[in-house]
């Protein structure tokens, strides 16, 4: 696994970074979740700048990112991912997931970001199972790095206890893995 990635446990809204990924829904007008925590902690230009991506495009497909100001967030952008919601797994839902990463990613590397955090991205109300979306996250962000030098860190922020364990634990057998 590489170095450049970090496991926390905490609240997403309080790390100092270039940008914070949000698990938004498609219509990006916030929710529930790490997406009302971010719009609550981030203030009205959070939203304001999400209206006028739905008014340009519509909102956001499944597996697209898109980019706005972090408002009163100690980071530069928040960029508002759609994951996939949990349907048994037979539509397509870890290629989405996957193409959430790789596309936050993208944007970080367009934007000049050196310091990204990512939330558990569909293992809330979207029931996408916690072990999957681990591993998923963890494969997709390593195979992105090793391609691209411009990002510095990348944090993975638990919000709960289950979610930071289960990272910790998928870190050490990708390790071992490699090793």
């Amino acid at each position: 696994m590489d170095e450049r990635v970090e496991v926390i446990h905490g609240d997403i809204t309080k790390v100092e970074v270039d940008a914070i990924v949000n698990a938004a829904n498609s219509s990006l007008l916030g929710g529930g979740g790490v997406d009302g925590a971010i719009h609550r902690a981030g203030g009205p230009a959070i939203l304001a700048e999400c209206i006028k991506i739905r008014e340009k495009q519509g909102g956001c497909p499944t597996g697209e990112a898109v980019i706005t100001t972090a408002g009163r967030l100690p980071a530069k952008y928040v960029f508002h991912t759609v994951g996939p919601v949990w349907r048994g797994g037979e539509k397509d839902e870890p290629r989405l997931l996957a193409n959430c990463y790789r596309n936050s990613l993208a944007l970080a590397v367009k934007n000049a970001v050196k310091t990204i955090a990512f939330p558990n991205i569909s293992t809330g109300v979207y029931r996408f199972p916690k072990e999957l979306a681990a591993e998923i996250a963890l494969k997709t962000v390593a195979a992105f790095l090793q391609e691209n030098q411009q990002i510095k860190k990348v944090y993975f922020v638990c919000f709960d206890g289950e979610n930071y364990e289960l990272y910790l634990r998928k870190i050490d057998e990708l390790k071992a893995r490699a090793g």
